[in-house]
């Protein structure tokens, strides 16, 4: 079956993204996306929005799924901890009510908070309601990918993911282009001001904005920067140079990332913990920290975490 008749048969809330070309990563920002490199993608379906608060508490009310943030953790993976540690939590950000001078340390603001998860954004005694089509926070990567499961789709790759992001416009600097705010409109819920300690609110929003309450791209899907970072499937490598070497004659097709090497043993002292490329940015990055709303941004993220601003997407490739 050819690719526009697959496009035809269409799939409620997901938008189809037509395979192709385009340069990945970029030479000019951080470290861990380089080096730009030709990729090519087959045809996919994407959702349109991030999974909403309203689409997830749909998943669970069918399936009774538990989120990590929701389960104590095993004190056999964890030698040692503090049991108090242990108890269902997930970090939730609170900003120091000072300046901050260094970054060194993000536990400045961030804050482990027991009984926050996806139900209760900032910890016992908050809620989702009003906030239903906010993209749903707190979930690890497990529950990423058993909500795609359930809704008969997946994750997405990194190059697919970075692909929809552009929109179409290949090497910009932005998912609309070379400016972050053109003509002063602001295009995605990002950090206005310095961060952590004040946010000037310019776009209006706090923590996670409405999951349509910014312009789409050229492909018209929305929030691919900015609001909550996005699980991708693939692990993390500090560079792109496994898919940029990897076929030195033309563009990797549907590449994915590395393999995990080895098993992980969380008894091991200093052992990392497998990472997650995480896509897009949030609304905590700002001009002085975390300039990583760009489509060419990534961040690793450990599987076993959940926060306050991530979140996902789905895809359906064609069969």
């Amino acid at each position: 079956m050819g690719q526009a008749a697959v496009a035809a048969r269409g799939e409620p809330g997901m938008v189809w993204i037509e395979g192709g070309r385009f340069r990945m990563g970029s030479d000019a920002h951080y470290a861990e996306e380089a080096p730009a490199h030709p990729v090519e993608v087959d045809g996919f379906w994407i959702d349109r929005t991030p999974v909403t608060n309203r689409r997830f508490r749909q998943f669970v009310e069918a399936t009774g799924h538990v989120t990590i943030a929701e389960k104590a953790l095993d004190p056999a993976k964890y030698p040692g901890a503090d049991r108090a540690f242990l108890q269902p939590a997930s970090l939730v950000f609170t900003p120091p009510p000072y300046r901050v001078t260094s970054f060194a340390n993000p536990l400045v603001w961030w804050q482990l908070v027991h009984g926050a998860d996806w139900r209760h954004p900032t910890g016992p005694g908050s809620s989702i309601k009003g906030i239903e089509d906010h993209p749903v926070v707190h979930v690890g990567f497990a529950d990423a990918e058993a909500y795609a499961a359930w809704a008969g789709k997946t994750l997405p790759t990194e190059a697919e993911w970075e692909f929809a992001a552009r929109g179409g416009l290949d090497g910009r600097e932005f998912a609309w282009g070379d400016e972050l705010t053109p003509g002063g409109r602001h295009m995605a819920n990002t950090w206005q001001g310095e961060f952590p300690n004040q946010n000037s609110l310019e776009d209006r929003w706090l923590r996670t904005s409405p999951v349509e309450a910014f312009p789409p791209n050229g492909y018209g899907v929305r929030d691919m920067i900015g609001n909550v970072w996005e699980w991708t499937v693939d692990w993390y490598l500090a560079r792109h140079e496994a898919d940029a070497l990897a076929s030195p004659c033309c563009a990797p097709r549907n590449p994915r990332g590395p393999g995990v090497e080895g098993s992980y043993d969380p008894a091991t002292p200093d052992y990392p913990i497998p990472r997650k490329v995480l896509k897009g940015g949030s609304h905590l990055c700002a001009p002085n920290y975390c300039r990583r709303y760009r489509p060419a941004a990534r961040h690793p993220e450990p599987i076993d975490t959940s926060t306050g601003h991530v979140g996902f997407r789905c895809v359906k490739r064609a069969e």
